[in-house]
């Protein structure tokens, strides 16, 4: 069973955010064997003077492979309500894969670009037969939580902060293309110009892989190097994949 798990809102002003969080929770799962987790993703929302949010407006998305669903669910409502900060206004959104249907995906779109009520967003869930919860302050945390499993869900929004294998922070040095993709669960490699990577080809990975999300694939997008590197590309700049994937 493939569950959809929309974090939000956890943090203040002064605490760690969404994404550090939404990593440990995926870390917790797999300590506790209730899952595998195949990826975490962070997915950016509408940034608007009516919208109350700590620095950019950001959701994640973690991706379960589980037979646990009730102890994965129960563990995902514990998590969030034991790390959500005072002042925060936290939402979980917790869904099977085949329950994200094209209002939820369309209602993740609309957040990236409008103003949002969190009565429409449980309508929404309701509907879908999708859980969805505030926990802190006004709630408004679950407009983010449905929103970052609905753009997952639709596949071309988001850049990965962790995929099944390696935590990409970790990640540097130079692989091949094919063992990259074995590596992180990668499914493409190309260009910024859109042509794909040949399998022998040596990629630098830098200080900061982020692997946007394409066509329902983890995606890693490299540029060519410059004459007298030991490999063919390197992956594209921090400023690029922002500019692809918020």
């Amino acid at each position: 069973m493939i569950c959809f798990i929309g974090l939000d809102d956890t943090d203040n002003k002064e605490s760690r955010g969404t994404g550090f969080k939404s990593r440990q929770l995926g870390k917790l799962i797999e300590e506790k064997n209730l899952g595998e987790v195949q990826s975490i993703s962070r997915h950016q929302l509408f940034v608007h003077e009516k919208i109350a949010y700590t620095s950019q407006n950001s959701s994640a998305c973690l991706i379960v492979d589980t037979n646990q669903y009730e102890e994965l669910k129960s563990l995902c409502i514990e998590y969030i309500q034991d790390v959500a900060e005072d002042g925060s206004d936290a939402g979980l959104c917790f869904a099977v894969e085949n329950q994200i249907n094209k209002d939820i995906i369309n209602w993740g779109n609309r957040a990236k670009k409008e103003v949002l009520l969190k009565e429409e967003a449980y309508k929404s869930a309701h509907e879908a037969d999708i859980f969805l919860e505030g926990y802190t302050g006004t709630r408004i945390g679950v407009i983010g939580s449905l929103a970052a499993v609905g753009l997952r869900k639709g596949g071309n929004d988001g850049r990965n902060i962790w995929l099944k294998g390696k935590e990409l922070r970790d990640l540097e040095g130079i692989y091949q293309a094919n063992e990259l993709k074995k590596i992180v669960n990668i499914q493409t490699i190309k260009t910024t110009d859109g042509e794909l990577v040949r399998d022998e080809d040596r990629v630098e990975v830098g200080n900061w892989l982020r692997p946007p999300i394409q066509n329902n694939e983890n995606t890693v997008i490299v540029e060519q190097s410059k004459n007298g590197e030991n490999y063919e590309w390197k992956c594209a700049s921090k400023e690029y994949i922002k500019s692809i994937s918020d």
